[in-house]
C-alpha cells in the first residue's frame, strides 16, 4: 500500500497544476465529492468519477487561478485530512483567500470520498 500522506501531497500538486486527468487518477470509479457550497447541509455532492470530474472542472472554471498552499496532511487508517490556504480570483475579479480542509476516505490506494470545508470569511466581523 502506498504512503497515503504522499498520495495527498500528490493530489495537492495535481490540483495546483489544474490537471484533471492526474487528479482523477487518484479516485475510484464510485467516488464522491462534497463541495463546500450548495443547497444541502453537505454542500453540493457529486457521485461517480464522471460527475466528480465535472464538479472539479466547474471549480477550476469558477476560480481559474486557484492555488492551494500552506498545506499539511495526516492519515489514520482509511481516513485522511488535508489543511490548506486557498487563494484565487473569481471570474468576476473578486479575490479569494480562505483556509479550508478536505476529509478523505481511501479504499486500497485510491480516494473513494473527498469532503471539502472552507472557513467563512466575513471582513465585517
Amino acid at each position: 500500500m502506498k504512503d497515503r500522506v504522499e498520495t495527498l501531497k500528490g493530489l495537492l500538486a495535481a490540483f495546483n497544476a489544474h490537471d484533471l486527468d492526474a487528479i482523477m487518477g487518484f479516485f475510484t470509479e464510485d467516488c464522491s465529492l462534497d463541495m463546500p457550497r450548495g443547497p444541502e447541509p453537505w454542500g453540493t455532492r457529486f457521485r461517480g468519477k464522471a460527475a466528480v470530474r465535472e464538479g472539479l472542472a466547474a471549480r477550476f472554471a469558477g476560480l481559474p487561478d486557484v492555488h492551494y498552499s500552506e498545506d499539511r496532511h495526516w492519515v489514520g487508517g482509511d481516513l485522511g485530512v488535508s489543511e490548506w490556504l486557498l487563494t484565487g480570483t473569481s471570474r468576476t475579479g473578486e479575490p479569494l483567500r480562505v483556509r479550508g480542509c478536505d476529509h478523505w476516505e481511501f479504499r486500497d490506494d485510491h480516494v473513494v470520498r473527498k469532503d471539502s470545508y472552507w472557513k467563512i470569511v466575513d471582513p465585517a466581523t
